[in-house]
């Protein structure tokens, strides 16, 4: 394995005098506001709206602390060079999965029988579905699922943290990074399948008639797409407070420019794959989910969705000096975090109304508070994790290939 020497950046730490140090207590606070306000309404007139507010931000925000972890296991086994600047970055959303536990918690006591018409519905479909759609085996499963990211998540942290300390011992660097790797291969056959599932768990059997077999994948590229956005803001703004000013260079945010670009075409195709498949087969119980959207002021969400998720980022992004230009490539990655927010609306909230029933689309309050909630706590938990440490991996093998890394 190389071992390059070059400088090693010393702006790691985030400063005492940063707004990044006072992360945890603002978004803490935001957090507890925020979920407060929206579970208040949530066991009130109008709580059934509320806990379809509450599940949008959760199924939201912690795709992109899925994504991280996803893309951390598949950097750490193909070696990647030029992401060892971001890995730290990654790790501390990836170290929050434990959180979503709890935040799921609201969901599993307050949300099943107003979220999921299978809780307290039957028909003749349903009854075939009964095996997988049970409350002892829905809640197992969701056990399963944050068993697995927690355990990748937080042994993914702790390993890299442990490797900073090892100073000159190239020997045992080495031996942590083919661990990791190894590690790594096994926790991305157990991330992709745990992924899967919980968002036909969560998501898919919100119209538990329906079915896709590649929904899964779906939310996926939507997770995926807002993650890179997610990074890139994440990566300017602390170089904004000072920190890893030398370490990100321009040639970084050009291969995330990239990875935008290439999954929001990504997403497309899975986007437009989908549709094409159910409407050429035309089976009733698959088109019923673009029914739903087509009626009730939802149309206009579905016939926009692939314009402005789409069309407009892709041309967007197509220049090459869109992505080496940090203030037009923050504007493309907010762009892209409030399209993912209207994707994941869109595949929520039109469930509303009820089992058969449609919707009209409609913005809430509890909207806004259960989005701010969610977020601020997923950014508590994630500022704590960058604030222990050094913000960079400074003993990744790989670091000094990323530090000189350079587009060709």
């Amino acid at each position: 394995m190389s071992h390059v020497e070059v400088a090693k950046p010393t702006d790691i730490n985030i400063p005492a005098s940063s707004l990044w140090s006072r992360l945890p207590v603002i978004g803490g606070g935001l957090g507890i506001a925020g979920i407060g306000a929206t579970l208040a309404a949530g066991v009130g007139e109008h709580g059934q709206r509320a806990m379809f507010s509450y599940l949008w931000a959760f199924a939201a925000v912690l795709g992109i602390a899925l994504a991280a972890l996803g893309w951390l296991l598949i950097e750490h086994v193909v070696r990647s060079q030029w992401s060892a600047v971001f890995k730290r970055i990654g790790e501390s959303m990836a170290a929050s999965l434990p959180l979503f536990a709890l935040l799921f918690l609201p969901i599993a006591l307050l949300g099943m029988h107003a979220l999921y018409p299978w809780t307290h519905e039957t028909d003749e479909i349903l009854e075939k579905k009964r095996w997988f759609l049970s409350n002892e085996f829905f809640f197992g499963r969701a056990v399963f699922y944050f068993f697995i990211w927690s355990l990748f998540g937080t042994l993914l942290y702790r390993f890299s943290v442990r490797q900073d300390t090892l100073g000159n011992d190239l020997a045992a660097r080495d031996r942590i990074s083919l661990g990791l790797r190894k590690f790594s291969a096994v926790g991305l056959f157990f991330w992709v399948l745990t992924l899967s599932f919980a968002s036909i768990d969560w998501l898919m059997s919100l119209q538990p008639h329906w079915y896709s077999t590649i929904f899964g994948l779906y939310y996926f590229s939507a997770s995926i797409l807002a993650f890179y956005a997610f990074l890139t803001l994440v990566s300017m703004a602390l170089k904004k407070a000072g920190v890893l000013q030398q370490a990100i260079t321009i040639e970084h945010y050009h291969d995330l420019g990239k990875y935008l670009f290439g999954f929001t075409i990504f997403w497309a195709y899975i986007a437009f794959s989908q549709f094409m498949l159910i409407w050429y087969a035309n089976i009733p119980e698959e088109t019923e989910f673009f029914l739903v959207r087509l009626h009730g002021g939802w149309e206009y969400v579905s016939y926009a969705l692939p314009v402005l998720h789409f069309f407009i980022p892709f041309f967007f992004l197509l220049s090459r000096h869109v992505k080496r230009n940090p203030k037009v490539l923050a504007i493309a990655c907010w762009y892209t975090l409030f399209m993912h927010l209207v994707d994941i609306f869109w595949l929520v909230m039109p469930n509303a109304g009820g089992h058969g029933a449609h919707s009209h689309l409609s913005v809430s309050w509890t909207d806004i508070t259960a989005i701010v909630g969610v977020t601020g706590i997923f950014l508590a938990v994630m500022g704590v994790f960058l604030s222990k440490n050094a913000v960079i991996g400074i003993n990744d093998p790989r670091l000094s290939e990323s530090l000189t890394h350079e587009n060709y």
